[in-house]
């Protein structure tokens, strides 16, 4: 068991070597990101921010150069400071409004048709947004027109402009602002990632070492992590750890000796049953003597003999790697009774009766030995608790035999008019070693029955009867006649 630990664990490790991206590097990507997100949360409502002022100083340059155009007479300003205007603002024309009167005040030579009108004004954030993006992925030159408030009396001021010059700047602004945030989320990220580290990481990683370490070899105390005694999550789960581990080790200890206890145990009641089938002859001669008492006394050293071969063999049985597989054959359900009957209680030596109320007829499909195992065990209980404890008041002592069918299974029960079973141990009735119900008991005998039951595919239950009954167990098998019928 050991070494098959340590070889998952071996194999566990390996796996864990091969991981491509650890936890470390999987949260610092993973940081990384979140910034960023963060950073186009941010950057989309800037980037259409720095279109707008943008666009703003430019009209600000021309309501300027628009002051200086108005202030001179008609036809009075030479076109070479027109065109020296207009090169300043970055603009194709220059148009003021006041009250009715809209007025160019300077046009280059050739005037471009404008694309697209955008009014500061009146613009919502999410148009402002839109705009950007249009100028961002417009992919050529157009011209717009731009509208904004005019200070002096004016209602507003209006510029034609070549976008390219805008998309351009509004670039440099997007790589200054990734560069930026690059910056900020290898810093955000470098400083989480030393807290993440300090407070989760290496409390995880000694976690899952020493998870690593113990499981290559659980009987190592040394290897069984020790608490740091904080108070938090990972502390709780280093205290559970440390319990865990400590149960394990315990079992795995116990299993061990329990092993090494079984083989023991196994070889001497190999030699134990030889010893005793050699005492059993003997009683039989003792038994065919002339002496009285020798005669009276023979049966009961007979039957003390044979519980105790029935024991050896039923410790040897249980200790076998497994039961082999059931072979059923059609029998008769009360011949096998009686047989099973006979063995465990004679009826010329004068012990408690099993009564047969099984019908001569019935039959079922089930391996012949197994049942026959399966009732002996059951039997054996009964009327063993029945000699030591008594029956109920008022009742004879007996162990009763039935069976029916029920739909597509078949119900045997064993009922006696013994003690019962007191509620504590009802639980652990059926694991090996823990539920005899009697001093000197094996626990092997309820143990061996419910394994061979569950072999045929049924189930053996204690009836929860009222405690004057005695006890009653009820054995359901598939009724295999009628599915073979069916």
């Amino acid at each position: 068991m050991t070494e098959a630990i340590s070889n998952n664990a071996s194999e566990n490790r390996r796996r864990h070597i091969r991981l491509p991206f650890g936890l470390a590097s999987r949260v610092l990507l993973l940081t990384i990101a979140f910034v960023m997100l963060a950073e186009i949360a941010v950057f989309v409502p800037s980037i259409a921010n720095f279109r707008n002022n943008w666009l703003r100083d430019r009209l600000s340059a021309a309501y300027t150069a628009a002051l200086v155009l108005e202030a001179a007479p008609d036809a009075m300003v030479p076109e070479a400071l027109k065109m020296e205007l207009l090169s300043s603002v970055g603009a194709q024309s220059i148009a003021i409004k006041r009250g009715d009167i809209r007025r160019l005040l300077a046009v280059s030579d050739m005037p471009p048709m404008v694309e697209d009108r955008y009014d500061l004004r009146e613009a919502s954030p999410v148009e402002s947004i839109m705009a950007a993006w249009g100028t961002l992925t417009a992919g050529r030159d157009r011209v717009i027109s731009v509208v904004g408030d005019a200070p002096m009396g004016a209602q507003f001021v209006e510029i034609t402009l070549h976008e390219n010059p805008l998309r351009e700047a509004m670039f440099r602004y997007a790589r200054n602002i990734l560069l930026v945030s690059l910056i900020i989320s290898l810093m955000v990220a470098g400083l989480a990632m030393a807290a993440i580290h300090l407070m989760v990481l290496r409390p995880v990683r000694r976690l899952t070492s020493n998870i690593m370490d113990f499981g290559a070899n659980p009987e190592d105390v040394s290897r069984r992590i020790v608490p740091s005694g904080a108070k938090d999550e990972i502390s709780l789960a280093e205290n559970a750890l440390a319990e865990m581990q400590t149960a394990l080790a315990n079992e795995l200890s116990e299993k061990k000796h329990l092993a090494a206890l079984g083989l023991a145990v196994a070889k001497i009641n190999h030699d134990l049953r030889n010893m005793l089938a050699s005492a059993q002859l003997i009683s039989d001669r003792l038994a065919s003597g002339s002496d009285p008492l020798t005669r009276r006394l023979a049966p009961k050293l007979v039957a003390t003999l044979d519980r105790a071969i029935a024991f050896c063999q039923s410790t040897l049985t249980y200790g076998r790697a497994a039961e082999r597989a059931p072979a059923p054959a059609r029998l008769k359900l009360h011949q096998l009774v009686a047989e099973a009957a006979e063995i465990v209680s004679p009826a010329d030596i004068g012990r408690i009766p099993i009564i047969n109320s099984v019908p001569r007829d019935f039959e079922l499909l089930a391996d012949n030995e197994h049942l026959l195992r399966v009732m002996v065990n059951l039997f054996r209980n009964a009327v063993e608790a029945l000699e030591s404890a008594g029956p109920q008041p008022g009742l004879p002592p007996q162990v009763r035999v039935s069976a029916r069918r029920e739909g597509a299974h078949v119900t045997i029960e064993v009922a006696d008019t013994g003690p019962g079973i007191p509620p504590m141990a009802r639980e652990r009735l059926f694991d090996a070693f823990q539920g005899s119900t009697r001093p000197g008991g094996s626990g092997l005998g309820l143990a061996i029955a419910a394994e061979l039951v569950r072999s045929h595919g049924g189930d053996i239950t204690i009836l929860e009867g009222e405690p004057q009954n005695g006890a009653t167990f009820r054995i359901r098998l598939p009724d295999r006649r009628a599915v073979a019928a069916a």
